[in-house]
C-alpha cells in the first residue's frame, strides 16, 4: 500500500511537472511565432489573451519588468524612423491638445470618482493613466500616494483592459471617418492610455500617423513630472520621489542622429523592424498578463471610472481635431 501511494505521489509529482513544461512550451512557441510577420500588434495581444487564460503564464512575475523594457527598447528603436523637424512640428501642435486635455482628463477623474465612491488613490491613478501615458504614469505616482499592491493592480487592469480594446476600436473609428495620418496620430496620442497601444494602433494606420502618434505621446509623458509635484502637494506626502522616463531621452538621440548622421540611414530600417518586432512582443506581453484574477480584481466601479473618463477624452478630443483643423 505504501509503495502504490509512493506510485502515485510521484505519478501526479511527474503529472504536474510535465504540465508546467508544456505550459512554457506553449508559451515560448506563441511568443517566437509574434516575431514572425504573420503576426501585427493587435493579434499578438489576442494571441496573449488567450494564452493567459486557457495555459496559464508560466512568467508571470518577470512580465511587468519585461514589458517595461522591451517598450522602452522598441521606442528608442522608433526614433531611427524620425525626422527632428517634423517631431518638433508634431510636438508644438499637440501641446495645447495635450495641455487641455490633461488638467480637463484629472479633474474630471476627480468628479468621478467621488460620484462612483471608488477608493481615492484608486480613482486618482486611473485618472492619472488616463490622463497622460497609462501604466508609466500609474508606476511614476503610485510611490508618492502610497499605494498598496491591490489599488495599483486594479488601476493598471483598468488602463491595459481599455489598452486593449483602443487597440481595435481606434483604427476602425479614424477608417470609418476618414481621418488623415495627422488627424490620427494626433487623436490616438492624446486618447490611448499606454505608449505601446498608442504605437500599435498608429502604426497600423500608417507611418505618418506612427511618427505624429509617437512624437506626441513621448512628450505628453514628460507630464508626469508636473502633474506629481501636484500629486505630493495634495496627499501631503512630501517624501514621494518622482520617477523620471529617461529611455524619452534616448528616442531623442536616436532621431537627431537619424536626422544628421547620413550613416546613419543604412542601418535605420534594419533596427526599425527590430523595434517593431519588440512592439509585437510587447503587445503579447501585454495580452498574457490580463488573467483572469486581474479581470475579476477591478471591479465595477473602477472599470465604470475609467470607461467614462476614457470616453470623454476619445469623443473631446476628437471633435476638437475634427473641428479644429
Amino acid at each position: 500500500m505504501e509503495t502504490d501511494q509512493k506510485v502515485i505521489q510521484n505519478e501526479s509529482f511527474i503529472f504536474f511537472k510535465v504540465n508546467a513544461t508544456l505550459q512554457q512550451l506553449i508559451f515560448v512557441i506563441l511568443l517566437l511565432f509574434c516575431t514572425t510577420i504573420f503576426v501585427s500588434p493587435p493579434i499578438a495581444l489576442v494571441l496573449g489573451l488567450i494564452v493567459a487564460n486557457l495555459f496559464g503564464h508560466p512568467f508571470l512575475q518577470l512580465n511587468h519588468k519585461a514589458t517595461n523594457y522591451l517598450l522602452q527598447f522598441s521606442v528608442v528603436g522608433l526614433g531611427f524612423g524620425m525626422n527632428v523637424h517634423s517631431a518638433v512640428a508634431a510636438g508644438k501642435e499637440g501641446f495645447l491638445f495635450t495641455v487641455i486635455s490633461i488638467f480637463s482628463t484629472l479633474i474630471l477623474g476627480t468628479f468621478l470618482g467621488k460620484w462612483f465612491k471608488t477608493e481615492k488613490i484608486t480613482s486618482h491613478l486611473i485618472s492619472c493613466g488616463t490622463a497622460i501615458c497609462g501604466g508609466s504614469a500609474i508606476a511614476a505616482i503610485a510611490p508618492i500616494i502610497k499605494s498598496n499592491e491591490k489599488q495599483t493592480s486594479i488601476a493598471l487592469g483598468v488602463i491595459f483592459i481599455l489598452n486593449s480594446v483602443a487597440l481595435f476600436v481606434f483604427p476602425a473609428v479614424g477608417h470609418w471617418l476618414d481621418l488623415s495620418q495627422k488627424e490620427f496620430g494626433l487623436w490616438c496620442a492624446i486618447a490611448i492610455h499606454d505608449t505601446s497601444s498608442v504605437v500599435g494602433a498608429a502604426s497600423k494606420f500608417g507611418p505618418e500617423a506612427l511618427q505624429i502618434a509617437t512624437t506626441v505621446k513621448l512628450a505628453r509623458a514628460l507630464w508626469i513630472i508636473p502633474v506629481a509635484l501636484i500629486t505630493t502637494f495634495i496627499f501631503k506626502n512630501k517624501s514621494g520621489k518622482i520617477k523620471i522616463p529617461y529611455f524619452i531621452g534616448f528616442l531623442i538621440l536616436a532621431m537627431i542622429a537619424n536626422t544628421y548622421l547620413p550613416q546613419i540611414s543604412n542601418f535605420a530600417p534594419h533596427l526599425i523592424s527590430v523595434a517593431k518586432i519588440g512592439l509585437t512582443l510587447t503587445l503579447f506581453l501585454i495580452g498574457a498578463g490580463l488573467n483572469r484574477t486581474v479581470l475579476k480584481s477591478v471591479g465595477f466601479k473602477p472599470l465604470a471610472q475609467g470607461i467614462l473618463l476614457w470616453t470623454f477624452i476619445a469623443i473631446a478630443t476628437l471633435v476638437s481635431i475634427i473641428y479644429l483643423k
